[in-house]
């Protein structure tokens, strides 16, 4: 069985955000032990399995842990796949945060068409400063998300940020986002880092699902449509965002740097 790590939102290998990419056969999905197996054994943060299931294609997301409801990077990844193998430029995935859409255009570019997560001034939780070690300026729940969406004073305070991670996990959210505006004169619009220990991604490179949050919410601040965001891990990633009422539309592009099989043994333990 063929299998894929595909870097997300970036042109060069090694950068934005790894995803293993599975393209399975028509028919029901495998066991699901297995699947969290293999995404366990790549070790990336989430692997994709996908299957054509009439006109769609059906989308699964796993981390080395668990199951996700929403996955950018490796939805981006996906159709970055399906258009490598020549058998989708446009396909549509039904997936456990309903129906979304993808189109890959000239160049390469992979646009995502997914619904907004507008977020909603919270209060903090009580651990939330002390696992940070940063007073953020506010703090937003991102409702179906599953995240926390926090802001920084600075750029530089988000770039600087060591978190406790083990603090973090405690929360009980899918992720913490932390956020601020960009550095003036860079060709960015907000900057981020988004920390998922909970779900067993310490730091995720380039996060495309927190930017259906991230987008609303500096939109909102700097009364703009079409924002660019900068992921700022080591790895980072840029991503495109453009709103359109209730859904969130999300560009990037992707590169293959590993292709393989699954040898027998694996596909059949």
């Amino acid at each position: 069985m063929r299998i894929r790590i595909i870097d997300a939102f970036t042109e060069e290998a090694f950068r934005g955000n790894q995803a293993g990419v599975c393209v399975l056969p028509a028919g029901d999905w495998p066991d699901e032990g297995w699947m969290q197996r293999v995404a366990a054994e790549l070790n990336c943060a989430e692997t994709a399995f996908t299957r054509p299931v009439g006109d769609q294609w059906g989308l699964r997301w796993f981390t080395p842990a668990t199951e996700v409801a929403m996955c950018g990077h490796a939805t981006l990844a996906t159709a970055h796949a399906l258009h490598e193998d020549g058998l989708a430029d446009e396909a549509r995935f039904d997936t456990l945060s309903g129906s979304l859409g993808t189109s890959v255009g000239v160049g390469g570019l992979i646009t995502m068409d997914f619904p907004a997560s507008p977020p909603v001034a919270t209060e903090p939780p009580p651990s939330l400063v002390d696992s940070l070690g940063v007073s953020p300026l506010g703090v937003y729940d991102t409702g179906d998300l599953g995240d926390l969406l926090v802001e920084l004073p600075s750029a530089l305070s988000v770039r600087d940020l060591r978190p406790n991670l083990a603090g973090l996990a405690e929360l009980g959210t899918r992720c913490v986002i932390v956020t601020a505006p960009a550095e003036p004169g860079s060709g960015q619009d907000f900057v981020s880092r988004v920390f998922c220990p909970g779900v067993g991604v310490p730091e995720d490179p380039v996060t495309g699902s927190a930017h259906t949050a991230l987008g609303p919410f500096w939109g909102a601040r700097l009364g703009a449509t079409s924002l660019v965001g900068l992921q700022a891990s080591p790895r980072s990633g840029q991503v495109r965002v453009e709103l359109k009422g209730s859904r969130v539309i999300l560009q990037g592009y992707a590169v293959t740097v590993l292709d393989g099989v699954l040898t027998e043994k694996a596909v059949n333990p």
